[in-house]
């Protein structure tokens, strides 16, 4: 007898081999919370490191330890040799405290409790067609960490680890002016304000955003552009600054369904000239099926704010929904893309 291809018992094993793993992702997510809590990476700065040696300087149980960074090093993050030391790598570097563009604080933020609970609560999402985090903790995301001070920090600190080696990428890939101003729309600390005026000494900058946010730690306030930016509070849902060559919103329409955007989106067309331009600086979903980061986003998007990422259709029908027209795509390095768009006419 002649087997069928494809219907053989190592098939069989390999399909729910592989489909046990996926099913486990949540451990492999717990398991890096654990060792960045624990500050694994910090402790192999120095070189390589055994599981009973890094239990003692982290107070941890060597078995237990080693199991988990074995697990953790099946995916690129530590190394384990042949004597049992375990050794950083470049995915494991990125988790150091010490380093720039550090992932420290933006693991503890994507696997904080809060969020490992909307994760799981993702069905009703989709049954619903609503934010899971809103139901889950009774308000929205941004109003719960308004009242949530130790959460609305860690927000901060994550979003700013997320955001800092996207913001030079940006500013090297996209032609900005020598000349003119720069309006960053919901900009938050100001990383990418930053990034885009170094090294551009005839450019000046608007921070725009919510009052609270501009407060905490402004990373515009840096020596190499001080004198060259403004910080003005206000809410891009009523209005945004006059006077922009071009307008920036990074990782502003993804938090939100097309409704809202399409206010903040008006609100900016009512205040460009016919020469200015508008950047979205947001992941552009490709068709097909193969992995991209973006697709991982949009999930988490829809379950956190009920917001989303875009196709390239569906940023064009946003921007002339708003009076806009998008006049190119810029790929970059990193995962999200820069929609540039004008006014139409």
């Amino acid at each position: 007898m002649v087997d069928t291809p494809g219907t053989g018992d190592d098939d069989v094993q390999d399909v729910a081999g592989q489909i046990v793993e996926l099913a486990l992702g949540h451990l492999f997510s717990a398991a890096l919370r654990t060792a960045v809590r624990c500050g694994i990476a910090d402790r192999l700065a120095a070189g390589p490191r055994t599981a009973g040696q890094l239990a003692e300087l982290t107070d941890t149980d060597p078995g237990h330890l080693r199991r988990v960074l074995r697990y953790l090093a099946t995916r690129g993050i530590f190394r384990e040799d042949g004597t049992g030391a375990f050794h950083l790598t470049p995915l494991a570097r990125a988790l150091r405290t010490d380093v720039p563009d550090s992932m420290h604080a933006a693991v503890l933020l994507m696997t904080d409790p809060a969020f490992q609970r909307t994760s799981a609560g993702l069905e009703e999402t989709v049954r619903r067609a609503g934010a899971s985090f809103e139901r889950l903790f009774g308000k929205p995301l941004f109003t719960y960490l308004a009242e949530d001070p130790a959460l609305r920090e860690l927000f901060d600190r994550g979003m700013a680890s997320i955001s800092g080696p996207v913001d030079a990428v940006i500013a090297g890939t996209y032609p900005f002016p020598e000349k003119g101003t720069v309006v960053d729309v919901g900009g938050g600390r100001g990383g990418l304000l930053r990034a885009v005026l170094r090294g551009r000494p005839g450019l000046t900058g608007v921070l725009f955003d919510q009052e609270p946010v501009m407060h905490t730690h402004v990373l515009a306030d840096d020596e190499s552009v001080r004198g060259r930016w403004r910080a003005e509070p206000g809410d891009f849902f009523t209005e945004v600054p006059e006077g922009g060559d071009l307008y920036v919103l990074k990782h502003v329409l993804h938090d939100w369904p097309d409704e809202a955007c399409l206010r903040i989106l008006r609100n900016c067309r009512a205040v460009m000239t016919p020469e200015a331009r508008l950047l979205i600086v947001d992941c552009v979903l490709p068709s097909g099926n193969a992995p991209h980061l973006g697709k991982t986003l949009d999930v988490a998007m829809a379950a956190v704010v009920d917001g989303q990422e875009r196709t390239e259709d569906e940023f064009s029908a946003l921007l002339t929904g708003a009076g806009l027209r998008l006049t190119r795509i810029l790929p970059t390095e990193t995962y999200p893309s820069i929609v540039e768009a004008e006014a139409a006419s």
